[in-house]
């Protein structure tokens, strides 16, 4: 069955948990795995299961985010419905808002619906880090000629206090939202498991158009799809869930199980940053049929250089990517993004480190995320007395320590006039 799809992609949310990350970006715009941003990962899926028509609605702090979209996802194609289209907030509400809800969000926007005339909708969230299989979800959909279809992840029931669960009957047809409740009902036949929602749904457009005008007329909405328009629509509408431990990824071992975290806490970031690290990563970036991106490598590769007792630079059960170089120090069990320095006799363990960070010589760094551009100066310890990095630095309740990078950093262009050669000098990264 062919039919006509336009993903909306919610990357507008502000991510305060993940504060200071957060600070001057928002959440989709995070670094991710050394070279990525979170934003990426639903981009990929997208892109890779053949959906090319994405509007990206955004609201705070945005401008990191839109610098990211421009640089790595411009399609450039002549084809109109191939684009990948950053919308901010249209102020189409009578009081001139942002988008005061998920909800709200798509009915600023649903000229861009209209104009389309699309047989389906994605409403897909920017906050997660996995890989999807978008086409399967579709065929489900279709298979259950559903009027909406919630993607939905089996977790513990134990951690039902911390999501939004969908309970279902035995064929899956949703019947009741529970949000954070710990007493929520389990999967049917798994009493040790309850289905966390997502936060990605496949809309029939005409149900989602008629959904989306009852909602804004209703003053009594928070105008969002969790809290409001979904749980009173499923006695009138076939809703169903989409179990995601279904889902494959083309080029994956069949016994790979499906990979979804919600980084919404600094701890959780950093443990799935952790996680790609791991020789048999439960998170599997190398797989050339479902590659994450694309983007615009303009790094030269990494460098490992010294080879002397106690000056020897290395690194172990790491990912090092491009333009670092680890001159004579230690890196293990840590994530490096882009342009790092590790200088002689410095060691950096458990860490997740953004691009362009400078750890100068003899400094120590132990489960620690320092943000991009930040310097460790010589002799420097992070991360093995918290008291003392509680007075500089953000502690997390996991003992992660957050360095901020340096905020003051730009990129100038010199211009040599004698020879007329335009030298570009690049002192730090501008983006935050």
């Amino acid at each position: 069955m062919n039919r006509r799809v336009l993903a909306m992609v919610l990357a507008g949310g502000k991510g305060t948990r993940l504060h200071p990350l957060t600070q001057d970006r928002a959440k989709p715009a995070v670094p991710f795995g050394g070279k990525y941003r979170i934003v990426d990962f639903v981009l990929s899926n997208l892109v890779n299961s053949g959906v090319y028509s994405t509007y990206v609605l955004t609201q705070f702090k945005s401008q990191s985010l839109l610098q990211h979209l421009r640089d790595t996802w411009q399609f450039g194609s002549l084809l109109p419905y191939q684009f990948i289209v950053p919308v901010p907030a249209q102020m189409r509400t009578p009081g001139e808002t942002w988008y005061q809800g998920t909800a709200d969000a798509i009915f600023q926007n649903i000229d861009l619906i209209q104009r389309a005339q699309p047989d389906l909708v994605l409403v897909f969230s920017a906050d997660h880090i996995y890989r999807m299989n978008v086409r399967e979800m579709i065929e489900y959909h279709n298979e259950k000629e559903a009027d909406i279809t919630v993607a939905a992840f089996p977790l513990p029931r134990e951690q039902a206090s911390e999501f939004g669960v969908v309970e279902t009957d035995v064929s899956r047809r949703i019947v009741g939202f529970h949000e954070k409740d710990p007493a929520a009902p389990t999967i049917p036949g798994r009493p040790d498991l309850i289905f966390a929602s997502m936060g990605n749904y496949v809309f029939s457009t005409d149900v989602l158009l008629e959904e989306l005008y009852a909602d804004a007329e209703n003053d009594d909405s928070s105008h969002d799809f969790g809290k409001d328009i979904l749980p009173g629509i499923i006695q009138r509408a076939d809703v169903y869930a989409y179990d995601f431990r279904e889902n494959r990824i083309p080029g994956d071992p069949p016994e790979v199980a499906p990979y979804w975290r919600d980084v919404g806490t600094v701890d959780a970031f950093y443990e799935a940053n952790l996680d790609l690290r791991a020789v048999t990563p439960a998170l599997n970036l190398y797989n050339p049929q479902w590659p994450l991106g694309p983007t615009r490598e303009m790094h030269p590769p990494a460098k490992f250089v010294f080879d002397l007792e106690g000056r020897r630079g290395h690194a172990i059960d790491s990912i090092v990517s491009s333009g670092c170089i680890v001159s004579g120090g230690m890196v293990k069990d840590s994530v490096l993004g882009r342009g790092v320095r590790v200088h002689s006799g410095a060691i950096v363990e458990g860490s997740v480190i953004f691009d362009n960070c400078d750890i100068g010589r003899n400094a120590r760094v132990r489960n620690a995320i320092l943000d991009k551009n930040a310097i460790v100066p010589e002799g420097e310890d992070i991360g093995f007395d918290l008291e003392k990095d509680r007075k500089r630095h953000f502690v997390s309740e996991g003992g992660v320590v957050v360095v901020e990078g340096d905020r003051s950093a730009v990129e100038v262009t010199v211009l040599d006039l004698t020879p007329s050669v335009e030298r570009r000098r690049r002192k730090t990264d501008p983006s935050p």
